[in-house]
């Protein structure tokens, strides 16, 4: 499985803190970012279903910035390149990462390359495109433990 954070965890694009968020400036003179900290429960319980990784422009920042503040520990970390990237230059990575095995991506920037990506793998691949204005929600992520668990039927 694989979590993006901004437009994710992070919704960066809410015109407003949404209800239950909180705001850090995790980044000195960036502006807040945006966190829940119900958030944690619902990271665990995909962590708990299978290999989770932090699929961010984040990277390490991710576990040592964020991860802190929801109070879970480390992931692993796609390796993408290194910043400023188009988000299609995540696709090569996370391919590379996941190899054979099926996928689950959340993220709410799925490009063009990421579907094409995707519908020509053999392994099972599940897109999850997320509203930057809203983020993640439960409904979100019990969609990936099902898609998850009906891999093990």
């Amino acid at each position: 499985m694989l979590l993006d954070l901004d437009g994710v965890l992070n919704p960066f694009a809410a015109s407003s803190c949404p209800d239950g968020y909180l705001e850090h400036e995790f980044y000195p003179g960036e502006g807040p970012e945006r966190y829940c900290p119900a958030h944690a429960a619902w990271i665990t319980d995909l962590a708990a279903a299978g290999d989770l990784h932090w699929a961010s422009a984040w990277g390490e920042d991710a576990n040592t910035l964020f991860g802190p503040r929801l109070g879970i520990g480390a992931l692993p970390v796609v390796p993408f390149p290194p910043l400023p990237f188009p988000p299609e230059a995540k696709v090569p990575a996370v391919s590379a990462l996941v190899g054979d095995r099926p996928a689950a991506w959340i993220d709410d920037n799925h490009t063009e390359a990421g579907r094409r990506w995707a519908a020509g793998r053999s392994a099972p691949t599940l897109l999850v495109p997320i509203d930057s204005a809203v983020g993640w929600t439960r409904s979100d992520v019990d969609r990936v433990l099902d898609w998850v668990a009906a891999l093990d039927r």
